[in-house]
């Protein structure tokens, strides 16, 4: 792949393979689509100070992801992050929990890594503005994503309602802290020896499958029962959940 174009192609091919398979993969899949969607609308309009070098970013970052999916089908090892995703996919967590999955492996884990493959040792840094800029793309899409989920999910409406603004500016605080830590663990790598990434990729990979384990099993009882109240009034479809999600 070398265009956003080509990655939005690739993750539509999934969200159609995972949605004829009622996976719920697909949701994180039409998640990540949108926000790809959004990233490239940004290059078109110029907002980063290298724009070419964030469509190759966006690009070999989300063939991370891509990969990792069709390996998992193939009945391949992918990283312990992505392996808890699609694992848990089978099982009966609220829509929200699947997609933090996806996003928990896919920031925590993949964007350090591609941040200090492509821009090594001190050019890390020559990128940290248009890396941070992310962030406020992101925030941008939480209150549409929240809205469309709040489609497939009766007590998402009320939760969204009965939050506010409260429970939008929670998850962006999430996503910020997680691509904080993405940043530091790019500066990290950029850095290490070659012979050295093999050890210190494992150990991320370690840390972003113990925060999948949260998202999975959180500590809080009243966070637990909440989220299982959530999925009793959510799409069991996962074919009508994109068909309301679009």
């Amino acid at each position: 792949m070398k265009t956003i174009r080509d990655v939005l192609k690739a993750l539509d091919e999934i969200i159609d393979h995972a949605k004829a398979r009622e996976s719920k993969l697909a949701l994180f899949a039409w998640v990540y689509r949108r926000t790809t969607a959004q990233i490239g609308e940004a290059i078109k309009e110029n907002r980063f100070s290298d724009n070419a070098f964030m469509e190759r970013f966006d690009v070999a970052f989300a063939e991370r992801y891509i990969d990792a999916y069709w390996q998992h089908h193939q009945g391949k090892q992918p990283t312990a992050s992505w392996l808890l995703s699609f694992q848990e996919s089978q099982k009966p967590l609220s829509l929200l929990q699947h997609t933090l999955l996806g996003m928990n492996a896919h920031i925590n884990l993949d964007l350090g890594i591609v941040a200090a493959e492509l821009a090594p040792g001190d050019k890390i840094y020559d990128i940290k503005s248009d890396f941070m800029l992310v962030n406020d793309i992101l925030q941008q899409l939480i209150d549409d994503m929240q809205n469309k989920l709040s489609r497939i999910s009766g007590m998402m409406r009320l939760v969204d309602w009965l939050g506010g603004k409260t429970d939008e500016a929670y998850i962006d605080f999430n996503i910020r802290k997680a691509r904080q830590h993405a940043w530091e663990a790019a500066v990290i790598l950029a850095h290490k020896e070659p012979e050295k990434w093999d050890e210190s990729i494992q150990a991320l990979d370690h840390f972003t499958y113990q925060m999948g384990c949260r998202i999975c099993k959180p500590a809080g009882r009243m966070i637990r029962y909440s989220l299982k109240l959530v999925c009793l009034f959510e799409t069991k479809s996962v074919q009508q959940a994109i068909r309301l999600l679009n």
